[in-house]
C-alpha cells in the first residue's frame, strides 16, 4: 500500500484526546467494585484505540487495503471517507451526524449522573427527570456517545468491536445495581421498574427524554 492517508500522525493531539477523555471517564464513573473497574477498563480500552487510529495511526484503513481489497486513489483515514468515496465531504457528514450523537450522550450522562448523585446525598429514590424515562440514563448517554464517535464519526474495527461488549458489560453491571437498590427501597423500586425501560424510552418518549438532557 503507497497511498498516502490524510489526517493521520498527530500523536501529540491523540494523546490529549486520550488523557482529557480518560480522565473524565474515571472522575465520574468512579469505579469502585472490580467489575465497575472492568466496564471502564473496557470504555478506556475503547477510547484509547478510537484516538490513536483518528489521529495517529490509522490501522483499519491500512488493514483494509492490505488484506479487505480497499482500493481507492485517495485512502482517507476516515472509514465512511474511504468506503464511500466522499472523500473530505464524506468525512464532514460523519463529523457532524458523530458529535450531535455524541454531545447528546454527554448531555445525558451528565444529567443523569447530577441526578443520581444528588438522590444518594439525600438518600431518596430518583424516578423524575430523565429517571422517568429510563432506569439507567447515564448508561443510555455513554452508549449514545460511543456510538456517535466511534461507529457514525470515526467507525474502527476496534470501536465497532468493542461497543456491544461494552453494552453487554453495563447490562449485567445494571442488573447488580439494581438488585442493590431493591435491596434498599423494595417493592417501591420494583413498582418502579416494571414501568420504566432500562436504558431507552419508547418512541414517543425520546423529545421529552432529549429536552431533560439540558444538551439541546
Amino acid at each position: 500500500m503507497d497511498e498516502v492517508i490524510a489526517h493521520s500522525g498527530v500523536w501529540i493531539l491523540a494523546v490529549i484526546m486520550i488523557v482529557v477523555a480518560s480522565w473524565v471517564l474515571y472522575k465520574y464513573l468512579a469505579p469502585k467494585t472490580w467489575r465497575e473497574w472492568a466496564g471502564v477498563g473496557v470504555v478506556q480500552a475503547f477510547i484509547i484505540a478510537l484516538y490513536a487510529e483518528m489521529y495517529g495511526f490509522p490501522l483499519t484503513i491500512y488493514l483494509l487495503a492490505r488484506f479487505g481489497g480497499l482500493d481507492r486513489t485517495e485512502l482517507n483515514a476516515n472509514l465512511w471517507s474511504s468506503l464511500l468515496g466522499m472523500g473530505e465531504t464524506g468525512m464532514m457528514i460523519s463529523m457532524v451526524l458523530g458529535y450531535g450523537l455524541l454531545f447528546l450522550g454527554i448531555g445525558l450522562f451528565f444529567q443523569g449522573w447530577r441526578q443520581v448523585y444528588k438522590a444518594r446525598e439525600e438518600k431518596k429514590l430518583v424516578t423524575d427527570g430523565l429517571y422517568a424515562f429510563a432506569r439507567h440514563p447515564q448508561y443510555t448517554g455513554l452508549f449514545i456517545a460511543l456510538f456517535g464517535e466511534g461507529v457514525v464519526h470515526w467507525p474502527t474495527l476496534f470501536s465497532v468491536g468493542l461497543l456491544p461488549v461494552i453494552v453487554f458489560i453495563y447490562y449485567r453491571l445494571s442488573k447488580r445495581e439494581e438488585r442493590a437498590v431493591i435491596a434498599e427501597f423494595g417493592d417501591e423500586y420494583i413498582a418502579y421498574q416494571k414501568k420504566v425501560p432500562m436504558f431507552f424510552p419508547s418512541k414517543s418518549q425520546w423529545k421529552d427524554f432529549i429536552a431533560q438532557s439540558k444538551a439541546f
